[in-house]
């Protein structure tokens, strides 16, 4: 865990808080007022993936950057599950406690199906989605849906799926203050010109040893041993309020993580208008690589709905 002043060499300046209500401290920033924006990071990060967004996103609204259980400045409690239903259990409990309403979410990776997950239990809360490189997962289940390519298959799930076989995943993952820039290439990290030694300790510097690694390790297994099927399922009720929401997806085509084909299909079942922009040169962390474009799109989708 991240010591909570650390700013990175003020590349992350923002003012830490924190939320205890499930039972663990989540650390989250609350940048700026009005209509809230929440921006959920993905599998390795944490919300130093958003420092580029909350300064101009915050001088209209309230940014909310939360780091999931086991990243960036959270804890990681030992005695909990690291599952999507615990992840969205602490999304509901930090929302409920910031009584935040009229949400956006600005959601990547593992962002998307947090987000749908309390979207579907909470829908009334929910303004509109503004996706990156993910997918919310409810395509399929959308009545005579069209098949959409396999997740799994994935240049990243299919290492994954070989490194459980061959024991090099927990080796890997378990040393993630080393191997941080080798996986996030294997996720598909394109824009090299970023990387410093600032930058590579604000990503390392979460997984200090194993043990603090537990989080990074347990995402990938609910795609890879199928542990997400059951809790997405429960929530197929709210399927139809949720695709009432306005909805846009950035797609990074570079994406070695979530097939930029899978992504886009399971959004277009889902909402069939909503616009999608293709990043030819980005991949699967878009943040790093078109911070100031994403930006831009945000803020015309909000202000267009």
């Amino acid at each position: 865990m991240i010591q909570a002043e650390e700013t990175f060499d003020g590349t992350f300046p923002f003012k830490p808080n924190f939320c205890e209500a499930n039972g663990f401290k989540m650390h989250y920033i609350d940048e700026g007022e009005g209509e809230p924006i929440i921006c959920l990071h993905g599998e390795p990060t944490w919300g130093y993936l958003y420092r580029k967004f909350i300064p101009p996103l915050s001088r209209t609204h309230r940014v909310i950057v939360p780091d999931h259980m086991g990243f960036g400045k959270s804890e990681t409690p030992q005695d909990k599950e690291y599952t999507l239903r615990t992840h969205v259990d602490n999304l509901i409990a930090l929302i409920e406690e910031l009584d935040l309403r009229n949400i956006t979410f600005v959601a990547q990776d593992w962002g998307g199906p947090i987000c749908a997950g309390y979207a579907v239990r909470q829908p009334a809360r929910i303004k509109r989605f503004c996706l990156m490189n993910t997918l919310l997962g409810y395509g399929p289940l959308v009545p005579n849906a069209p098949k959409i390519p396999a997740l799994h298959t994935s240049p990243w799930f299919t290492w994954v799926i070989k490194g459980l076989e061959d024991g090099s995943y927990h080796e890997v993952l378990g040393n993630l203050n080393t191997t941080i820039l080798s996986v996030m290439k294997l996720l598909g990290f394109e824009n090299s010109e970023v990387v410093d030694q600032t930058w590579l300790r604000a990503y390392s510097w979460p997984f200090e040893n194993k043990f603090e690694c537990k989080g990074a390790i347990e995402f990938p297994l609910d795609v890879a041993q199928q542990r997400i099927l059951n809790y997405v399922k429960e929530g197929a009720a709210g399927i139809d309020e949720l695709r009432t929401k306005p909805a846009m997806l950035a797609e990074g085509m570079l994406d070695r993580a979530i097939p930029p084909a899978r992504a886009i299909a399971d959004f277009r079942i889902l909402f069939p208008n909503g616009p999608i922009i293709e990043l030819e040169n980005a991949g699967h962390f878009c943040q790093e690589d078109v911070p100031e474009t994403l930006v831009a799109l945000i803020q015309q989708f909000i202000q267009m709905t």
